[in-house]
């Protein structure tokens, strides 16, 4: 009789045991399952879509623009509105202007070789911080375009509004080339004159 109560206080332990086991390999399963999800989750949460790495558009917000001297200090603008492509035709009534001056004046020497220009640029964007970014980041590429469309110019175009603003329109659209070749977006609207001297 001592030899069935050992063996029916055995078998009792022996399942608690195997029981015991079952739940721990279950309860490591289940968090194993739990800790993979989120990791992934949070991977695929992070990769960012080709849309997400471009610029936005900024709506045009209802408070009033910042005073000239606050621009310089004020955050960079935040975009909400996404476009299919930088060629993305913008209606300027709905949409925030940001204007970049590039620092220092550009001269050179005109094509017919009879005299220099010397024109110091501001760029306008309806797009974010992104493409102010980017302009920063590629200034020198930007700046050797803008010598090389100056120094093609001939001097008696110039002197007209119609020259200038072709020039305006070849200035444009070198910038957003070389933008679209090393950040893959262009975003410029329009280069503007802050001084310009033809001698």
């Amino acid at each position: 009789m001592s030899k069935d109560k050992t063996e029916t206080e055995a078998k009792p332990k022996g399942k608690l045991k195997k029981l015991l086991f079952i739940g721990i390999g279950a309860l490591v399963l289940v968090g194993a399952g739990a800790g993979a999800g989120i990791y992934f989750g949070a991977l695929s949460a992070h990769e960012a879509k080709p849309e997400d790495q471009y610029p936005k558009l900024v709506v045009r917000g209802k408070d009033a623009p910042a005073a000239e001297g606050d621009e310089k200090d004020a955050a960079p603008k935040v975009g909400t509105v996404s476009v299919p492509n930088d060629k993305f035709k913008v209606d300027p009534r709905k949409y925030e202007v940001t204007y970049f001056a590039i620092p220092d004046a550009f001269t050179t020497n005109l094509a017919d070789g009879s005299g220099f220009l010397q024109a110091g640029i501001s760029l306008s964007t309806f797009y974010d911080g992104k493409v102010i970014n980017n302009i920063k980041r590629q200034a020198v590429p930007i700046r050797s375009v803008v010598l090389m469309v100056l120094s093609e110019q001939d001097p008696a175009l110039l002197s007209t509004s119609q020259g200038k603003q072709r020039l305006q329109r070849q200035l444009t659209a070198a910038i957003n080339d070389v933008l679209r070749e090393k950040e893959g977006f262009g975003g410029i609207d329009n280069v503007y004159f802050t001084s310009l001297v033809i001698q």
